[in-house]
């Protein structure tokens, strides 16, 4: 349809009609396996016949199902406009990957882009048209739980990632491509750092840290053609994001560009009203709307208020028309108005869902995320090692994470079995940990005495990290440091892998094995993976895109903090008076862009092309990168630069641009990089973005802890 069919359709529907379009209902609302939902059918101020007015469903799967309901909706609704299908699709559908942080240890966004794409082909099967995916929330805090969700620390890697999730999930054509959903950037703005790493607490960003760090990745998603933005639950500024004018209609829609839908997230517009802003639903309905949000995921401010208020203040109808318009354009783009049913195939599900192919996707993108943290010439294993299987998840099929709602968890292998499947069956041998606490039988003490490597599978189960599941203490449960501590004691190589969904503080742990693989949540070849990465046949190349803390008290901790007028890497290590703790290092554990390799690299001759640069040209950077080790491998070459001297303080560094090369042992390569002004820019005092004249410092490595040590200089 033309945009002037779809102005004629929106003058043809009633205020109460316009008003079904912004609202979001839950599949409760419409299963018929719900005997009774009278009580959620008056929250919402709902009745039979709105229901067969609202604009868009969340949560309905099965291309069976939504074909049906589309049907019996579009019989019910007076001018058959067709429904919106919504839901969680956010590291999988049903074959699920690497929660977003250990996709974000890929490095790889393109890895990303594939996960996305096959992620969309699942859903788009069963008749599924939006993911509330990509969150590009930047974090800093891993006490939120919501951390698994994000991509990491940095604003460039963010950027990158933002950018591969939209095109992967879009592709380039919504309404011809049937196996691509509309991508919903999240959650906007400044999710990810909630006071105290709380969820759902207030937020308390300056206005330059704020446009500095934390939009950039919203800007890319929307760039890249992101077709809706979710609400965040926070404030900003200290006004609830959702009745944010200024947030929503002055950055999101004029200074950003977006002209998408801008959804709540569930319950976000009622929420006004505890935050304080709101006295009751009517006026967070009409705050709402005037910040123009275009969708109200359930909660009853919109279904209750909004016919009564467009109805008695003119001025609202023309705002619920713009927020009407946003979401018939969007079905436009989809294709729903030629083809209600778009993509949903009983047939074609069968065969997209959780087919080899993806698993295979899957594996490899669960091998890259794998990030090695500590290896004391303990791996890989050898098969002919006597390897003994213990932890409270070696034979755990949660393996998939909290955001995996339609991965089977059953379909899933343990690590148990995949070293079954790999090694042949109870060539590991499994003592359970709690007969090690018990002093063990003669046959258990014998197992461990003859073994050359125990294998300890620690970590959080996925009730532990996710939504609403922030903590106060990121340490591994106390009852696995005293595992580990048993182990010691036998004096047999301890190797341990880490199931988890946030930065931990691995501080004990250290100490105690000699070697550390980080896992994450791996996804449904995750396990498969593990055991690839734990016998060679896969040479770990996952980096951090997060910081892990030495402790608790050091957070926030992140690579790109700025330098203060004292501080502690002055050379004066008896200086009282710096910016330093009394009882613990200013460095953390494990610092972002870190992870090894079974093989090693070694950095030379970095150079640069020339020593000054304007706006009208560039400076290539480049340096050699040469496979000290015995294997090949993959190393991920990372930029970094400082800003000497800026208008506003300057971090300390910032990663620019990175590369991934793979070398045979004793290759070596040049990698290049182009440095010009714009990648010089930053936001300044009075929120503009532009670049100062000056010395900038520059340094190219394995991780954020490299020097910078060649410099240049902007000439304006």
């Amino acid at each position: 349809m033309l945009t002037t069919e779809l102005r004629e359709l929106l003058n043809q529907m009633t205020i109460e009609e316009k008003v079904g379009q912004t609202i979001q209902l839950s599949a409760d609302f419409f299963s018929e396996e719900t005997e009774d939902i009278t009580g959620p059918m008056n929250e919402m101020a709902m009745t039979e016949e709105k229901k067969f007015q609202i604009g868009s469903v969340l949560g309905v799967t099965g291309a069976e199902k939504t074909i049906k309901l589309q049907k019996e909706y579009m019989e019910k609704h007076r001018l058959s406009i067709p429904l919106l299908f919504m839901a969680d699709v956010i590291h999988g559908d049903h074959t699920i990957f690497p929660i977003p942080l250990g996709l974000g240890a890929t490095w790889d966004p393109e890895m990303i882009k594939e996960a996305a794409s096959i992620s969309a082909k699942e859903a788009a099967a069963q008749g599924l048209h939006v993911t509330f995916s990509p969150m590009v929330d930047l974090v800093r805090d891993p006490r939120w739980g919501r951390v698994l969700e994000s991509t990491g620390e940095d604003k460039t890697l963010n950027k990158h990632y933002a950018r591969a999730f939209v095109e992967g999930y879009q592709g380039a054509d919504l309404k011809e491509d049937l196996t691509k959903l509309a991508a919903c950037v999240k959650h906007f703005a400044g999710y990810g750092a909630p006071r105290g790493g709380r969820d759902y607490n207030s937020v308390d960003l300056n206005e330059n840290t704020f446009r500095e760090h934390y939009l950039p990745a919203y800007q890319e998603g929307i760039d890249a053609g992101a077709k809706l933005v979710m609400t965040a639950f926070n404030t900003i500024d200290n006004i609830p994001a959702t009745g944010n004018k200024r947030l929503m209609r002055e950055i999101l829609r004029k200074e950003m560009n977006f002209n998408g839908v801008l959804i709540s997230d569930w319950g976000a517009i009622g929420e006004l009203v505890p935050h304080g802003v709101a006295q009751d639903n009517k006026q967070a309905a009409e705050l709402a709307l005037e910040a123009g949000v275009d969708i109200e995921m359930m909660s009853a401010a919109y279904s209750e208020h909004l016919v009564e208020l467009v109805k008695t203040d003119k001025s609202l109808e023309t705002l619920l028309d713009e927020t009407v318009m946003n979401i018939l354009v969007l079905k436009e783009e989809l294709g729903l108005f030629d083809n209600p049913y778009r993509g949903a195939d009983a047939e074609i599900e069968k065969i997209a869902i959780f087919s080899s192919e993806n698993k295979e996707v899957a594996l490899k993108a669960a091998e890259k995320s794998l990030v090695l943290l500590e290896n004391k010439k303990a791996l890989p294993l050898d098969r002919s090692e006597k390897v003994v299987l213990t932890g409270p998840m070696k034979n755990s099929h949660d393996l998939l994470g909290a955001w995996s709602w339609k991965g089977d968890k059953t379909k899933t292998p343990t690590l148990k079995e995949a070293m079954d499947n790999h090694l042949g069956k109870d060539t590991v041998k499994v003592i359970d940990e709690t007969e090690i606490f018990n002093g063990a039988q003669s046959f258990l003490i014998a197992e461990l005495q003859e073994a050359d490597t125990v294998l300890v599978a620690l970590g959080e189960t996925s009730e532990m990290s996710g939504e609403a599941t922030s903590r106060t203490n990121i340490q591994l449960p106390k009852i696995q440091i005293e595992l580990l501590k048993e182990l010691r004691k036998l004096n047999k190589k301890v190797v341990a892998v880490l199931f988890n969904g946030r930065p931990l503080d691995l501080s004990e742990v250290t100490p105690l094995v000699d070697g550390l693989v980080e896992a994450w949540f791996p996804g449904s070849k995750g396990a498969d993976a593990i055991v690839n990465v734990l016998y060679g046949v896969i040479n770990p190349s996952g980096r951090l895109s997060m910081t892990f803390p030495r402790s608790v008290g050091q957070i926030p901790i992140f690579y790109n903090q700025d330098n203060t007028g004292r501080p502690s890497e002055q050379g004066k290590p008896a200086d009282k008076y710096l910016s330093k703790y009394l009882d613990s290092e200013n460095t953390p554990l494990y610092p972002f862009g870190y992870g090894l390799s079974y093989t090693t690299f070694e950095y030379t001759n970095l150079r640069l092309s020339k020593t000054e640069v304007t706006s009208a040209d560039s400076i290539e950077a480049s340096v050699t990168v040469r496979n000290t080790g015995l294997s090949e491998g993959t190393e991920t070459v990372q930029l970094y630069i400082r800003d000497k001297v800026g208008e506003v303080v300057r971090p300390v560094k910032e990663l620019h641009d990175f590369k991934q090369i793979r070398l045979k042992a004793g290759e070596s390569r040049i990698v290049n990089f182009t440095i010009s002004e714009d990648q010089l820019r930053y936001t300044h005092a009075d929120h503009t973005v532009k670049s100062d004249a000056g010395e900038f410092l520059l340094g190219i490595g394995a991780d954020s802890t490299i020097e910078l040590t060649h410099s240049f200089n902007l000439i304006n």
